[in-house]
């Protein structure tokens, strides 16, 4: 019996060809002359991606270098920053909580951590007696010997051709920088209370 043939597809007529407007252009995030091209921000932004892929890296060398010692990324810096910070007295929480960029609070439990890790020890300061000073015990002066071959080659690795002229002009920038931050943030957290009033304001 012979199969029956298959209808040929059935052609669907084009649907017309809509026109095209003009391309959209966005508006530029940014208002500062010297951080605009001809009016655009294309290559700021493209700047802003270079520094959050770099900074994403070192966060995750600054994790990883932890791991290697069973600890996290806090825990080692705060572990290497005492190492850097303790002199002959030791360091007070301020302190290393200034050199380490971190808050104090956090450097406080981190301390807490690595003293139940035995990495480090603490003793009331001879000068102000509502203070402690931090130190390394010597297993966390091993733990930093066992590291330091590592950071040497990674940051051998992350810091090759670039200048001593370039890295001042980086450490420059990131202060101001860093500052800015402050207030950026302050200005983002304020559009958000705006943002939620109405929110609050039909609940009444």
């Amino acid at each position: 019996m012979a199969r029956p043939r298959k209808k040929p597809p059935v052609s669907q007529p084009h649907a017309a060809a809509q026109p095209r407007g003009k391309p959209f252009v966005p508006p530029a995030t940014i208002t500062l002359p010297a951080m605009l091209q001809s009016g655009r921000d294309l290559a700021f932004r493209e700047t802003l991606y270079l520094m959050v892929l770099a900074f994403g890296r070192i966060q995750s060398f600054r994790e990883g270098f932890g791991k290697f010692l069973s600890l996290t990324g806090s825990q080692f810096i705060v572990l290497i920053g005492t190492a850097y910070r303790q002199g002959d007295d030791g360091v007070s929480i301020r302190t290393l909580a200034d050199h380490t960029q971190l808050a104090a609070t956090h450097v406080t439990t981190e301390v807490g951590r690595l003293i139940g890790k035995g990495l480090l020890t603490k003793q009331a300061s001879t000068r102000d007696r509502r203070s402690v000073l931090v130190r390394l015990t010597p297993e966390g002066e091993a733990a930093i010997h066992a590291i330091n071959p590592l950071l040497r080659r990674v940051n051998d690795q992350l810091f090759q051709n670039i200048s001593r002229e370039d890295f001042a002009v980086v450490s420059r920038f990131l202060t101001t920088f860093a500052l800015n931050s402050e207030y950026a943030l302050a200005e983002f957290r304020r559009s958000e209370r705006e943002r939620s009033r109405p929110a609050r304001a039909g609940q009444d």
